[in-house]
């Protein structure tokens, strides 16, 4: 299997700014997501500088932990490294057939649901094209999906 995707490239409003590292994303701690340099700065997808992939599950995951960061941070509290590097690649590989491939750092495996999501599923089709569109739009863009991370503890 061929996946292909678009290449990423930071922006240049903030790759020539003093956010940038040398690569020109926004230079931020990978567990913490507050910027190396300046603490009152942190950044969620496709701008920061995770090793990650550039996908909306990434923001969902990182979303909860800068939202907790900087309340921690706004109380005077150390902040709660919390970041694993999840991301989510939802790979269609038929008509009604597709892989739910979810890793973290250094291609951990976090797998939401107790199956091989490895394997083609008609479920994992169906959770992609019914389930994760309201998630976006009703819970990831008015701030209330923080990522499947609960799922994993149930």
């Amino acid at each position: 299997m061929l996946h292909v995707g678009a290449p990423c490239a930071p922006s240049p409003v903030y790759a020539s700014s003093p956010l940038a590292d040398a690569g020109g994303w926004v230079d931020v701690n990978r567990e913490t997501l507050q910027h190396n340099t300046y603490e009152n700065v942190f950044a969620i997808g496709d701008c920061n500088s995770c090793p990650t992939g550039k996908t909306a599950a990434k923001v969902a995951a990182e979303s909860g932990v800068v939202y907790e960061n900087i309340r921690r941070l706004s109380e005077g509290k150390s902040l709660t490294p919390a970041y694993n590097g999840y991301t989510s690649c939802p790979l269609t590989v038929g008509d009604d057939l597709l892989v739910l491939a979810e890793f973290g750092y250094d291609g951990a495996i976090l797998e939401t649901f107790p199956v091989d999501q490895a394997k083609p599923m008609k479920l994992n089709y169906w959770l992609k094209k019914e389930i994760m569109p309201p998630l976006y739009w009703h819970g990831l863009i008015r701030g209330k999906w923080r990522g499947p991370g609960f799922v994993r503890k149930l």
